[in-house]
């Protein structure tokens, strides 16, 4: 077990398609003597997406496929921002040793890539990059502004550099490797075998077939999202929720602009629509409203984390997990009275009212998925 390469991937699977066994098997290519560890995120994701997938059946479907070891990424740092995203992540996989992390990306230019998340850390850029953001500027274009450069920074590779940039406050000793990504994340044209997980959520809400872009399983545990409900659920909440600009993201007055918003629409794009600005752009604002729905505040935003969750894993994993635990340092038992279970709680009640399921009871249980 110790002669084992440890490889750790980060990933949302909303849904897992052809792509993520692509980057599997290729892991599994270049490193067929490794145990591979999977950060996932759950039910509300990054971009302020609600996972199509619920967390225990991505779990599964990781371990039918080749991952050993499957840890939770909290609700409370899986729907913040890139960096938040991606720290979180690394320090998790960092918890449980591992030496690379793999990633997808459209450059597959891992140099490029370090970097400019070296250059992006300095005082100097960083304030740059903040003003540009503050003059309603989006990141990729303050980033490439900042550094003065004309590398294209597209979806993954932008994860990549906050990847990297996690890697080198928490343990440079870890190794970020790429894989090339054979699409576009904003392609939802193409009919490739390989395609974006964008394009297949694109192709279902025009009811086009999409059995060829992912495996059976993935495609029977999809799940139909009701959001004219989660509409009024956060309407209900925007307009009864007297302190707002406690809720995470929720900055300058734009509080008094969503309870506007509000009153004034009857349904989420037109709601989005009416809030978006310059700087609060659509992924901004669907995150901000994850966080009024689920109700989490500012002062929880940097919470310690006090517990790794296992979510599932096989022999493999067991065997690893068993083979490393007297050197942890962080508690494998859940802690049922942090503020990171708690929104892990909601946001499974909340996930179950948008899509009939029942993972609520699945969180209470809190058995590892064995493979």
């Amino acid at each position: 077990m110790i002669n084992l390469n440890k490889i750790g991937i980060i990933c949302e699977y909303n849904p897992f398609h052809n792509g993520h066994i692509h980057h599997i098997h290729e892991i599994k290519k270049r490193e067929p003597n490794s145990i591979i560890i999977l950060v996932l995120n759950g039910y509300f994701l990054e971009r302020g997406e609600i996972s199509t997938i619920s967390k225990f059946s991505k779990t599964q479907i990781a371990l039918n496929n080749n991952v050993d070891l499957v840890i939770e990424l909290p609700a409370l740092f899986g729907t913040q921002s890139a960096d938040t995203f991606a720290y979180t992540s690394v320090y998790l996989l960092n918890k449980l040793k591992v030496q690379k992390i793999i990633f997808g990306s459209e450059t597959n230019d891992i140099n490029k890539i370090i970097t400019i998340a070296k250059e992006s850390q300095t005082k100097e850029y960083s304030e740059e990059i903040k003003k540009l953001l503050n003059n309603g500027v989006n990141y990729p274009t303050a980033l490439a502004k900042s550094l003065k450069t004309k590398f294209t920074f597209l979806p993954n590779d932008l994860l990549g550099i906050s990847y990297v940039k996690a890697i080198l406050k928490i343990n440079d000793k870890i190794i970020p490797e790429t894989i090339q990504r054979t699409n576009s994340y904003l392609d939802t044209q193409s009919s490739e075998n390989i395609v974006s997980a964008s394009n297949i959520r694109y192709k279902l809400k025009n009811h086009e077939d999409i059995s060829n872009y992912l495996p059976k399983e993935a495609k029977e545990k999809m799940n139909i999202i009701d959001y004219d409900l989660y509409f009024k659920i956060l309407k209900s909440t925007i307009l009864t929720n007297t302190h707002l600009n406690e809720i995470l993201d929720v900055e300058e007055g734009i509080e008094f602009r969503l309870k506007e918003a509000a009153l004034k629409t009857n349904n989420l794009e037109d709601f989005i629509n009416y809030v978006k600005t310059k700087r609060y752009t659509y992924n901004k604002i669907n995150r901000m409203l994850i966080h009024i729905l689920l109700g989490i505040k500012k002062i929880h935003a940097k919470t310690e984390i006090d517990y790794l969750r296992i979510l599932g894993l096989n022999k493999r994993g067991r065997d690893y997990l068993n083979s490393i635990k007297k050197d942890l340092d962080i508690s494998v038992n859940i802690n049922k009275s942090s503020v990171i279970y708690n929104y892990e709680i909601k946001a499974s009640t909340i996930y179950d009212l948008l899509t009939s399921q029942n993972t609520y009871e699945e969180e209470l249980n809190n058995k590892p998925i064995i493979h």
